[in-house]
């Protein structure tokens, strides 16, 4: 066995810094772009981390999500939300599902949001600047935020906002360890959509509850399952975008400072900072499964073979991005994966960049000097969690 073929334990070990992914990532992409890899439980997969390969996983219908979440797939990531839910459907069911939920995100529908969106921000704003410094900007922004977005599109209720959170962290963590207690929290958000129906309002839930005709109809499981995943989806990302945008910008003050002295380029800066970042925790998430025989830059995957997407790794890529370890917020052409592609596109992209945008300007505007206020090793990501979650973010200004 060669080189090239022998696999590798994985996942590899964290990176020296929280702004960059694992070196073996540029390793690998640059020599064994495709290359096999041993997953903890001992079961073989894919490794893929050129920019083309990644982007051909998403768009390939031989690469399968459905496939992945099945018996004999990769471990999942995020429990039965990943069998039930959007992200872890193949057509026609995910056509069939990403459409009625898709209504709730139309360009225009989010754009009709902007301005409460933009209200939204001076207000938790509001409460930051009358709190004693520091004060934990995960906490009293960013997470409330987004979750506040979300639920008013849901029509979650405002006394149910925050139970939410708990169970959708709940969700979030390690299925296997607390097997009642994810159970308990999928329960209660489907308790939460039966009391939609005696009181139902102009919200996602109530339309997708209303869904009457034959080939659109959800089941029961089918309707708690792809509100959940909209919730967490709608606001895990986003919370935990704001948080590492920030940290960032900080570490690059002459990026920094352009994006104070011209917040009308805000766009570009959401678009670079998504490229730039990690969010989860290896910079791989989401897996597929060949349905057949497939070859990557020259490598023949059989088909059943788990294939594992690096995100951040094609996003660093640089057949694909000049100069890519670079954070360049005026960068002009930036096609990058961060928001995924394909029919699992991710289906808030533009609602997300619309809070990001709102976001980063309220802050910039409120707070110019805002700066953290503990030493940078004194910051922890949550253990067990797909997405990487500061437990708190003190900062002062």
């Amino acid at each position: 066995m060669t080189e090239a073929q022998t696999p590798l334990p994985y996942p590899f070990a964290a990176p020296p810094t929280i702004f960059h992914p694992s070196p073996q990532l540029a390793e690998l992409r640059e020599h064994r772009p495709v290359t096999p890899v041993t997953m903890p439980d001992g079961s073989p997969a894919w490794l893929v981390s050129r920019y083309a390969d990644v982007r051909r996983v998403l768009t390939d219908a031989r690469f399968s999500r459905a496939a992945a979440v099945g018996p004999g797939g990769p471990p999942k990531e995020l429990g039965v939300l990943e069998t039930e839910s959007l992200i872890g459907m193949d057509p026609p069911d995910h056509t069939r599902m990403r459409r009625l939920v898709a209504r709730a995100f139309t360009p225009r529908r989010v754009e009709q949001l902007r301005p409460w969106v933009t209200k939204l921000v001076d207000e938790l704003l509001d409460d930051v600047e009358a709190r004693p410094r520091p004060v934990d900007l995960a906490r009293h922004f960013s997470t409330p935020f987004p979750i506040a977005v979300i639920s008013e599109l849901l029509g979650v209720p405002d006394h149910l906002r925050y139970l939410c959170k708990t169970w959708s962290d709940t969700m979030m963590g390690d299925w296997s360890r607390d097997p009642e207690g994810t159970q308990a929290a999928f329960d209660s958000f489907a308790s939460m959509i039966d009391a939609k129906r005696a009181e139902p309002g102009d919200d996602l839930i109530t339309a997708l509850i209303s869904a009457s005709d034959d080939e659109d109809k959800l089941t029961e499981r089918e309707l708690v399952s792809v509100c959940v995943g909209v919730l967490i989806g709608g606001h895990e990302t986003t919370t935990n975008q704001i948080n590492m945008f920030l940290l960032t910008l900080l570490h690059h003050p002459e990026e920094f400072d352009r994006l104070r002295a011209d917040l009308d380029t805000i766009p570009a800066a959401v678009e670079e900072l998504t490229r730039f970042i990690q969010l989860g925790e290896t910079g791989v998430m989401l897996p597929r499964v060949t349905t057949e025989e497939v070859e990557l830059s020259g490598v023949t995957l059989p088909a059943g073979s788990a294939v594992l997407p690096a995100f951040v790794a094609a996003n660093r890529d640089p057949a694909a991005f000049a100069a890519p370890d670079r954070l360049d917020l005026s960068r002009p052409e930036n096609p990058h994966l961060g928001f995924g592609a394909g029919i699992h596109h991710c289906l808030g992209a533009q609602l997300a960049r619309m809070e990001l945008q709102e976001a980063l300007r309220g802050l910039l505007r409120r707070l110019p000097n805002v700066r953290v206020a503990v030493p940078a090793d004194e910051l922890r990501f949550r253990q067990g969690m797909a997405v990487r979650t500061l437990e708190s973010l003190p900062v002062t200004w």
